[in-house]
């Protein structure tokens, strides 16, 4: 019922207006909806008039349809900007099967099938573009960018443009240059999370021709909110787990730490799998759909794990540590309950995490000079010489590189991320990445070693004809393009490509998944290194007030938890959401004082065997909901916390069941249906 009330109250609210037939219809056709989500009717609007828009969603809250809609409503191509290829390949493969026409390029495809999927978007009926930020800078982009019908530009995760967001990349800045071979384009930025200062910076940073913000609530009436202070993290996760049916996602710091909580979990009957980096990609894929599917009822995961992941009835979201943000905190919790229905947030927080935090926090800003010298090291390790490597790309694996450098992955991966914002390398996610070859030896070599070898000559030439650059630098290949064009199989060409590194001709990559470090400006003698102080200092700040907050959430014992939230992504005046721990227990503590009050005015003689006689049947009612809204709990502990007779909670039990305000699950316990 209070679902029907408010798209009722949305639909008065928010009547269709002139010319909005065509994007309902849009929506109609290609996915299969009536209306629009709050917020998202407004934003497409703002597009459809041609304006630059930033706007602000939640997790969940649609932010695809944003651009989509408007883009399937006119002529022309949408170039969508996003660095997460994961999700990249998702929206893709989601338009495509709506029949939609969808292409991305990112570094896990090899040239030649960049060159056909942008030859598709200038001379073919391409709609959708989605592009990785550093592929803007890249010449075969900007040369067929300007000759493409492009009619929007949609920016995700938006935040990585500023750099007071919890995620900057350089990358991004590149974005405004693409603004300039596309006068007249609109652009959308959208992002989870911003604060007003985050929010401007973005604006600035895109060229908005105006300040223009659409911002949807940031609340989440139906996401419980909990803080649990406690040394025993294990116990509280496994009364949550017990307590709410249903799928849920358990987020931990370390790969070691999911693998531990997940093998807790299944001693204890719970199907539980762990994901993180380390996992081979098949195998990370296959727990993965295990737990879309509802094969594996929680995940433990990284935060690497969620991002672009739809399933909505994710019941409840644990972190077992504090984040390093609220905004990480917020897209991460937002992963519950996207069905609309009751689910439940938790943070754990042992006695020692704030000094956790602060050594973080030193962690994340080696010295300047620690810096330079892990600059030097990651240069030596991937064999690049002084004044050589701008433009290449070349496979980082930072653990690898870690125990062969004896250093700590942490401060390591602080290094760079430094180092990236001063513009020196760029490094991905893991990914796919295609094969990869270059020739160790001179052309005159080449050709006397071709002479001798009339066995791979053919061979030679088909990967000369193919690839340019391979006597300077790693170049992807495609081994099913070299079996066409050469006339052997995959496997052949697999076999010939390991006989010449074997004969040290080349060196061969096999394909695998891994992240890839780009040198965006050529290796500089460790004297010519500079990390902008300012820069420094600015970063630093930022993130030791971000940790603050953090820590200053997790502390509150006053405000509402959303309330909370809601203030620091701008909202003014927020108000209590009512579920939240804190709210809860102000309900709690208001009712238990009013009857106290009652008792003390009725005296003894109002007192009767059968319970309290002031409590009128619907007081009795909304206090079991409230206490069945603190945690599920059978009838036997019910009755006893409420502290009534046997025969009046059952009376109160039977009124509550018949009119579906409760039920009782497969473990015997009573709980709220939403």
């Amino acid at each position: 019922m209070n679902k029907f009330v408010f798209a009722l109250a949305y639909f008065y609210l928010c009547p269709m207006q002139p010319g909005d037939e065509k994007i309902y219809g849009v929506l109609r056709r290609y996915w299969g909806f009536s209306e629009f989500r709050p917020m998202q009717a407004e934003i497409i609007r703002s597009v459809m008039a041609g304006r630059d828009t930033l706007a602000l969603m939640p997790t969940g809250g649609g932010k695809s349809l944003t651009y989509q809609v408007p883009a399937m409503a006119r002529e022309g191509l949408c170039i969508v900007v996003t660095p997460l290829i994961a999700l990249m390949k998702d929206q893709v493969d989601r338009l495509r099967a709506r029949h939609i026409p969808a292409t991305a390029i990112h570094s896990g495809l090899s040239p030649r099938q960049i060159d056909i999927a942008l030859d598709n978007c200038v001379y073919g009926d391409m709609k959708f573009l989605y592009v990785a930020p550093e592929r803007l800078a890249s010449e075969a982009f900007r040369l067929r960018v300007v000759r493409m019908n492009v009619q929007l530009l949609a920016v995700d995760e938006a935040h990585c443009i500023s750099q007071w967001g919890y995620d900057f990349r350089p990358s991004y800045l590149r974005i405004a240059e693409l603004r300039e071979k596309l006068p007249g384009v609109p652009v959308l930025a959208l992002t989870a999370s911003a604060t007003q200062l985050v929010a401007d910076d973005i604006m600035h940073h895109l060229h908005f021709a105006e300040p223009h913000v659409l911002r949807s609530s940031f609340a989440r009436p139906n996401l419980s909110y909990s803080v649990r202070r406690t040394d025993d993290k294990n116990g509280q996760l496994l009364r949550l787990v017990q307590n709410v049916a249903g799928s849920g996602i358990v987020y931990m710091r370390t790969r070691e730490g999911t693998e531990q909580i997940a093998s807790l979990l299944r001693d204890e009957g719970i199907t539980a799998a762990a994901y993180h980096g380390g996992l081979p990609h098949a195998e990370r894929s296959l727990r993965q759909e295990e737990w879309l599917a509802g094969k594996a009822r929680i995940m433990v995961a990284t935060n690497a794990f969620g991002m672009g992941i739809d399933k909505p009835d994710v019941r409840f979201v644990v972190h077992y540590a504090m984040c390093d943000s609220l905004e990480s905190y917020y897209q991460e919790a937002g992963r519950a309950g996207r069905d609309g229905k009751r689910a439940y947030a938790l943070l754990l927080v042992a006695s020692d995490d704030s000094d956790r935090i602060a050594r973080r926090f030193q962690q994340e800003f080696p010295p300047l000079e620690q810096v330079k010298e892990i600059y030097e090291q990651v240069c030596s390790y991937l064999q690049i010489g002084i004044g050589d490597g701008e433009g290449a790309s070349f496979l980082f694996n930072i653990h690898d590189f870690c125990a062969r450098r004896h250093l700590w992955s942490g401060t390591v991966a602080s290094a760079l991320k430094l180092l990236q914002q001063n513009g020196y390398l760029t490094l991905t996610d893991a990914q796919e990445n295609p094969a990869r070859i270059m020739f160790c030896i001179g052309r005159d070599d080449l050709y006397k070693m071709r002479v001798q070898r009339d066995d791979l000559d053919h061979f030679i030439r088909t990967l000369l004809r193919l690839y340019n650059g391979v006597f300077t630098e790693f170049r992807p290949i495609d081994e099913a393009e070299i079996a066409t064009w050469s006339g052997y199989t995959v496997e052949r060409v697999k076999e010939l490509l390991k006989r010449l590194w074997q004969l040290r001709v080349i060196r061969y990559i096999p394909s695998n998944r891994s992240p890839i470090l780009y040198f965006d400006e050529q290796r500089l003698p460790r004297a010519d290194l500079y990390i902008a102080p300012e820069t420094y200092r600015r970063r630093q700040e930022a993130m030791r007030e971000r940790f603050e907050r953090m820590i200053a959430y997790a502390a509150n014992e006053e405000q509402c938890r959303s309330a909370m939230l809601q203030a620091y992504f701008g909202e003014s005046d927020p108000e209590p959401c009512g579920v939240c721990d804190l709210c809860l227990a102000r309900r709690r503590a208001a009712k238990q004082q009013q009857n106290d009050n009652e008792k003390q005015l009725s005296g003894d003689a109002t007192r009767k065997v059968n319970g309290p006689a002031l409590e009128s049947a619907d007081e009795l009612d909304e206090r079991l909901l409230q206490l069945l809204a603190a945690a599920p709990c059978d009838p036997r502990t019910l009755a006893a916390q409420a502290a009534h007779s046997p025969e009046q909670i059952a009376r109160a039990l039977r009124r509550l069941l018949d009119a579906g305000k409760i039920g009782m699950g497969d473990d015997g316990n009573l709980r709220i249906i939403p």
